[in-house]
């Protein structure tokens, strides 16, 4: 993610700032510096023009074609916004083993930041709520919960979780699980069990509930795991719901309890423990994404190097999970943890895209560089590094390997892309770092393809890294809709232009921040910086991708960021991808959600040549591909000939402008019938919101049969204003 300067001492506060931002709406490893730049490059205010014709000559029998790039639309997963704490990892229970606390819950004088608190917990019936650390569930979980009763307490006596900003109730089965152990000093040995509920927070309703037994030899030294599933009979009218653990008063009073690691998960996708939120899971998986990057972002580097994304301390049992506090401001229990990163990926049948640490960390201050391990001790993080694609890859005879299939996943995972490090042209470092990193990977692991965070772009080290031959550049556009426009051919012929021969790139973060201005994207102040994707935010990155398209042998991943918004909470980072609270409901997708849709769901398995012999771009972009599922266009050298294979032809069509463009398809085939998808609105700052979801939407339609002419050899459409269109051609069987 891109490391606004704006950020100060409080993380937290870019919540805080987010929600006033104008909707309105070795020495030897370097080269010259080349002049791209992933920072805006103040971009005019151009006025969009009014359509002119445009007539297409689309080639299906002649010319050359390139095979589209099979892994172009992927996903690329961070943490912030919580978009897993509270989002896509299932949990239901906030703060659920006292690990940390996030900066947005305010630090009293003299207190630690991120200390654990009893955020998100609440007392019932008088229990005396507090933290302890003399009875530690483990050596990673060391403060636990207290549960003082009463001695004179009366009827139902325990505490309550709020959920993330609430908590989602329908009839289906809810996992719980806890940990806990009596205070032997005062345990009497009477209390039979303990009640499990869900719960209305705004009235008296209770959905759900079951009792656990507690055995009368119950360990008053050791913490006792319980276990049960509540089923809802109804579906509460909103998300405004707890979970509640009780006792009876009369068996519990003036007893203490501890209690650490309250779970409670709803079905999961593809029934995973400890798994994805079904609902959200699901709405990636329709985007059909053939990779997926993680972890992600400056979540990777952290705030400090001690605090960085450590791979060795997400996996295995939550027990052993001590969690750490996100570069976001908030606490991470890392519940989501490398081996479920790699679950996801296996469920969802894409590749991983595996992030490693690099060396680098970041700081509160906002400058940088921040902070670089020393040259002398950077062998260390290396054989992390190792040691992580070994724990993916390894067999169940290497250490690493071996663990892996002892935390349930005997079989190696297939890692075919590894990143080198985030966004390190914030640091002074990289091209020192880069090559030693890549020399040890390689020699490890040389059939992975990897990948630099840092080629092109300035840095403080002012020096480009050599990225050899094979090799990729993640490259980072946060922009204006008119930046699109004015680098739409940005990837042609860039490997000769930027002196990287056979580099292939990977947009591993893009989007369309904000209005178009002089100066581009205002990073300070944040004017014009939209809350929610629009119209012209999908019209900009539809032209941006159509440039991906249309160059496959140069760009061959692209992700958009960020992936998700917790609506719960003030926004960290804005547009968001996804938005979503407890309720599933709610969840919004954006236009540019529908806009990958589209593209991914239409991609075609090779380009075909087209030819504008009236008109150019802007306002109109185009692009066209056919689908000829496992045939493929061969050259017979003996003859000189060409066999085109065939299938069904994509046309993608982006007009910017708000009047429609008459544009015509000349084809050396018969068409026989068309139908399309279009995305569009009358207001180019329109967007979907909480209440109005679906307002810019793909929607189908068909041509009209009079729109096919010239024996099926011509289409004429005129694409309508602010609007990007997929059209599907049939083509005349012969």
């Amino acid at each position: 993610m891109v490391y606004w300067p704006v950020i100060t001492l409080i993380v937290g506060l870019l919540g805080l700032l987010s929600s006033v931002l104008a909707q309105n709406i070795t020495a030897t490893s370097t080269m010259p510096l080349q002049t791209t730049s992933t920072t805006s490059t103040a971009p005019s205010l151009t006025p969009t023009p009014i359509p002119s014709p445009i007539t297409l000559k689309i080639s299906t029998k002649s010319g050359a074609r390139n095979k589209t790039a099979p892994l172009l639309h992927g996903l690329f997963f961070e943490e912030i916004n919580n978009s897993g704490e509270g989002g896509l990892y299932a949990e239901l229970i906030r703060n659920r083993a006292f690990q940390g606390s996030d900066l947005v819950d305010g630090v009293a004088p003299g207190a630690t930041p991120w200390a654990p608190t009893l955020t998100a917990w609440k007392s019932i019936g008088g229990a005396l709520l507090s933290l302890d650390l003399l009875n530690p569930l483990s050596e990673n979980l060391r403060t636990v919960l207290k549960v003082d009763i009463p001695s004179n307490a009366t009827g139902e006596v325990g505490f309550l979780n709020e959920g993330w900003w609430g908590m989602n109730v329908q009839p289906q089965d809810y996992d719980a699980s806890f940990y806990i152990k009596p205070n032997g000093a005062l345990y009497k040995r009477n209390v039979t069990g303990v009640n499990l509920s869900l719960r209305s927070a705004v009235t008296d309703d209770i959905w759900a509930t079951t009792r656990v037994e507690i055995s009368p030899d119950i360990s008053v030294t050791k913490y006792t795991k319980l276990e049960a599933v509540l089923t809802p009979s109804v579906t509460a009218p909103n998300k405004n719901n707890t979970f509640a653990i009780t006792f009876d008063a009369t068996e519990a009073q003036g007893q203490t309890f501890y209690f650490d690691l309250i779970s409670l998960f709803p079905p999961t996708f593809k029934g995973r423990k400890n798994g994805l939120r079904k609902d959200l899971a699901e709405h990636l998986l329709d985007l059909k994404p053939k990779f997926m990057r993680f972890p992600g972002g400056s979540d990777v580097e952290g705030n400090s190097i001690e605090t960085r994304w450590q791979w060795k301390k997400n996996i295995g049992p939550l027990t052993d999970r001590p969690g750490r506090p996100d570069y976001w401001g908030y606490w991470n229990s890392e519940g989501l943890g490398y081996l479920e990163y790699l679950q996801w990926c296996e469920d969802f049948e894409i590749e991983p895209l595996v992030t490693i640490y690099s060396g680098y960390s970041l700081d509160l201050s906002a400058l940088y560089s921040a902070h670089t391990v020393e040259e002398g001790d950077l062998d260390f993080y290396i054989n992390e590094a190792i040691e992580q694609l070994e724990y993916a890859m390894g067999g169940v005879d290497t250490k690493w390997g071996a663990l892996r299939a002892e935390h349930g996943h005997p079989e190696p995972f297939s890692i075919k892309f590894v990143e080198i490090g985030n966004e390190d042209w914030f640091s002074d470092s990289y091209y020192w770092r880069y090559p030693r990193f890549l020399e040890a990977l390689q020699a490890a692991y040389p059939n992975v393809t990897y990948i630099a965070s840092q080629a092109t772009e300035t840095s403080p080290a002012n020096r480009n890294v050599t990225i050899p031959p094979g090799g990729m550049w993640d490259l980072h556009h946060f922009e204006t809709p008119q930046f699109f426009k004015d680098n739409f051919n940005f990837f042609d012929n860039w490997q000769d232009i930027a002196g990287y021969p056979d580099v292939k790139i990977y947009v591993g973060e893009h989007s369309v921040l904000g209005r178009d201005r002089v100066g581009g994207i205002d990073w300070v102040n944040g004017e014009g910086r939209f809350k929610f994707p629009t119209t012209v935010s999908a019209i900009g990155e539809a032209i941006f991708a159509l440039a991906m398209e249309r160059n496959p042998t140069i760009v061959t991943h692209c992700s958009y960021a960020v992936l998700f918004q917790n609506l719960g909470r003030p926004p960290q980072w804005g547009p968001n991808f996804i938005s979503f609270t407890a309720d599933p409901s709610e969840t919004v997708l954006s236009a540019s959600y529908y806009r990958q849709w589209m593209f991914s769901n239409h991609k075609g398995t090779e380009t075909l040549p087209v030819e504008n012999t009236e008109g150019g771009f802007d306002p109109v972009w185009w692009h066209a591909s056919i689908e000829t599922g496992s045939t493929t266009t061969t050259e017979d050298a003996a003859s000189n000939t060409t066999q085109y294979a065939q299938g069904n032809i994509y046309v993608k069509l982006v007009n910017a402008a708000k009047q429609p463009a008459p544009v015509t398809l000349n084809f050396d085939t018969a068409i026989s019938k068309v139908n399309g998808t279009i995305l569009r609105h009358d207001d180019e700052f329109g967007f979907n919101y909480l209440g109005n979801a679906t307002a810019i939407s793909p929607k189908t339609f068909d041509l009209e049969q009079s729109a096919i002419q010239n024996q099926g050899m011509t289409i004429t459409y005129a694409v309508p204003g602010l609007s990007v269109v997929v059209l599907e051609l049939d083509q005349k069987e012969d």
